[in-house]
This record gives C-alpha cells, structure tokens and sequence, in this order.
C-alpha cells in the first residue's frame, strides 16, 4: 500500500483512497492497535476527540472513522465543526488519548482530510504515522462494513474560547477597536465573530455563511482580496484571514497590504523577547521563509532555524531544541507557550497584544522586515543524481554561495514528486540573482538535462 499521510495527515477527494469508506474505517481502527501498541495496554479504553470543518463530506467520513475505532474497542466523542487547534487544545485537557480533526484546511470543498494529535495535544510523529500504515496493510485482520450510525456531538466551543481569551489580557484589549475578520466559511465561523466581540472589539464579519461546498471559495488566507478591500474601504484597523480549519492566519494593515507569516514571526519574536518569552532567543522558520527575516531576528540578535516545509517539522524543531515560536511564510504560527500546533485565532491575538504592547500600527510593524527579490528557476532531468559528486555542478553552487556571502540565500533541491531540478535564490540584486540562478540550471542541464 502506497503512503497513507503525507505533510499533514491524510489528503484526498473525498469518496476516493484513501478517503473512501472501508479505507477510512480500517484507518480508525489501525488508530487504536497502534496507540494501544505504543504503551496505553488492552484493558484502557482509547478515547478520541474529534472535530471537523464545514466540508459537506465531514460527517459521513467521521460516522466511518467512528466506526473502525469502536470495532476495536476504542470510543470516538465529537465537538461538531471546531478549528483544528481547538482539538489539539482540548485532547490533553480533557484526557482523551488522541484527537482526530476531518479537515482539508485550504483545500476546496471536494477534498477533505484526517489529522491525527497524540493525547499530549501534538501532531503524530512520522515514527507513529509509519506503524498505523503498516498495521493498515497487514492483511490478516479486518474491520466489520456493517453500517456505520450517526455520532453524537457535545459543544466544548467554550472550553476552548475561555483558553484563547488568556492569550489577550484585559491590559491589551483595546475596546472598540476596528477589526475585520474572514472566516473562510470554514471552522472558525463558530468562535471567531464570538470571540473578538467578547474581547471588545467592533467585528466585520466575512466568510461566515458555510454551506458545505464554499469553504475557501474565494475567501479566506488564500484567496485575502475581498478582506483587504472591505478594510480600505470601511476604515478598519485591520483584518485577519483564516482557512477553512482554522489554524493559519493571514492579516491585512490599514491601507490593505497583505502581512504574511514571516511579518508575524518577526514581530512577535521581538516583543516577546521584550517580555522575557521567548525560549533559547531563537524561533523556527521552514526553508521557504524569505532571507530579510534571518537578516532582521540577526539584527535584533535573535536566532533561527530552518527546518522541512510543513508545521509538523516546525514543531518537532521546536520541541527538540524547546523553543517558543516557529512557523511559515504561509500563516501557520506555533507559539509553544499556548499549543504545539498552529492556531489562527492565538496568532490573530499575539499580534493584537504585539500591537497594544508596542504602541505601533501593523503596517509599522510589518516595515521592520525588508523582503529580499526572489528567483525561482526549474529544469527537467533524466536522474535524480546526488549534486555534489557532479564536481562542474558542485563548483556553480559553490560560487554562487560565496557571491551571496550571508547577504542572500541558495536553495537546490530535487522535486519530490517530478524529475525536477528546483533552484531558489534570495539577494539584493534581482537581475545578479537570476543570472547566477542560470549559471547553476545551464551547469546541471549539460550534465542531467534532458
């Protein structure tokens, strides 16, 4: 059998492997061999907490995932449509032994998705996600195709709000404040618009009406034209833009230009090394992160460490090296101090208490950090050949390194997925950076091009 998870969870049209029916009741119940394998014994009752978003595919996959968990003696309790974070948040609390969260985040409706968090609130290892896809495969068991009933759901949207409330003390709230929101029409439309209103704020709400097919359809982080015009033009202070499950948050300033995850990163960096938050001065970033946030945390005599792309790699680095913040350009932000995983609503209140704290504007905020230009080149190759035993090759990228000289940055890497040579550069100069780009893509075609 081929993968079964990838960067985050398991991905699919919905109906189709491995999202359809028998595959998803054998995943539940590989769900609970596994846990029950990895140290909680027979006579426990694993316990999962699941939610969802707003896709129309959500309940039907979540009555077959409940239905592989019980065939194997497990329970599955459902909170309903919640953000991704809010799962993650209340498993630990809780004490249920894992968390399951049906949700293909940005995707469009006809996708959907299974994320799995161990009872500790954190996404599942590679190490446990590689035992639940063998025991799926092994042969000599099945799973029960008998009709999978309806789930019961219980409403702990509270639970969850009360925690984020925390992160914004009163000191920070600043009532009356302006604050456009869009929820995707996904899961944060049952706690967003609640919460900022509860904090004081005056909401504008988009992206509130799910009909099980819209989630992300031109709304939210991907897709943050209509958030902007709606600050423009109604004189917001800002807006925050959510996707469809609610843990990534991408924000508009006041004149609508759109600040990403590196904006944000560097912001809250420096205000909570300010307060004495932020553990081992350093945060994480993927290797897609632009080169002007490594220069300016440098700057602010702050550290970074680059890791995979995927928010799982961020918080296993931050986990290894006990940091407190790390993330993606994309939105998802990590603050340990709340959650180990990514949550829109807790990023969207880090920067309004970085706001508050410093006294500054976001667009203010967003001006420490200088994007550097960006090159993108690709070429075709016959073979995936280690770079460095091409001694021509090996040489053009050791040059354009030395030309950069910690003022830029060189990304080579193969595709994962094509036999694509994929070359990134980040510098000063767009026209050098390009031209030293070319230099590596005519190196490698002479040797591997097609």
């Amino acid at each position: 059998m081929s993968r079964l998870f990838g960067t985050d969870g398991v991905r699919g049209k919905a109906g189709e492997f491995p999202l359809d029916a028998a595959t998803i009741r054998r995943l539940g119940a590989a769900l609970v061999r596994a846990l029950r394998h990895d140290g909680q014994g027979s006579r426990e009752t694993i316990r999962f907490l699941a939610g969802r978003d707003t896709r129309e595919s959500g309940t039907w996959i979540e009555r077959e995932l409940a239905s592989g968990i019980r065939s194997q003696g497990g329970t599955l309790t459902s909170t309903g449509v919640v953000p991704t974070p809010a799962i993650a948040y209340l498993t630990p609390r809780l004490g249920y032994s894992a968390g399951v969260v049906i949700s293909a985040s940005h995707n469009p409706f006809e996708d959907n998705g299974i994320k799995v968090f161990s009872g500790a609130g954190e996404k599942f290892t590679e190490a446990l996600e590689l035992r639940v896809e063998s025991i799926v495969a092994d042969g000599s068991w099945s799973v029960p195709d008998d009709e999978a009933p309806a789930v019961a759901e219980v409403d702990l949207r509270s639970e969850y709000l009360d925690h984020l409330r925390d992160i914004l003390p009163a000191a920070h709230r600043t009532r009356g404040m302006r604050v456009a929101i869009d929820c995707a029409n996904g899961a944060t439309a049952t706690v967003a618009p609640r919460l900022f209103q509860e904090l004081g704020f005056e909401v504008s709400c988009i992206g509130v009406s799910p009909d099980g097919r819209n989630i992300n359809l031109g709304c939210g982080s991907t897709a943050p034209e209509p958030l902007s015009r709606l600050v423009v033009e109604a004189g917001h202070a800002m807006g925050v833009a959510f996707d469809g499950d609610g843990d990534r948050a991408i924000f508009v300033d006041a004149s609508g230009r759109i600040v990403d995850g590196d904006a944000v990163m560097l912001m809250c960096a420096k205000q909570m090394k300010a307060e004495g938050r932020l553990k081992g001065n350093a945060i994480v970033a993927t290797v897609m992160s632009n080169i002007g946030l490594e220069l300016a945390l440098r700057d602010a005599n702050i550290g970074m460490v680059r890791c995979a792309v995927g928010d799982k790699y961020v918080m296993e680095e931050m986990l290894r090296r006990d940091l407190s913040l790390g993330g993606e350009q994309s939105g998802h932000i990590i603050f340990s101090e709340y959650l180990f995983t990514g949550d829109g609503l807790a990023t969207a209140l880090n920067v309004l208490r970085t706001m508050s704290a410093t006294g500054r504007e976001l667009h203010d905020l967003a001006s420490d950090l200088t994007t550097y230009p960006q090159v993108l080149l690709n070429l075709r190759v016959r073979e995936k050949v280690d770079l460095k035993t091409v001694p021509d090759v090996a040489a053009a990228i050791a040059t354009v390194e030395e030309r950069l000289a910690g003022n830029g940055r060189l990304l080579v890497r193969y595709s994962g997925t094509e036999p694509l040579l994929r070359v990134m550069l980040e510098g000063q100069d767009p026209v050098a950076i390009r031209q030293w780009g070319q230099e590596i893509i005519d190196t490698v075609r002479r040797h591997l091009g097609t």
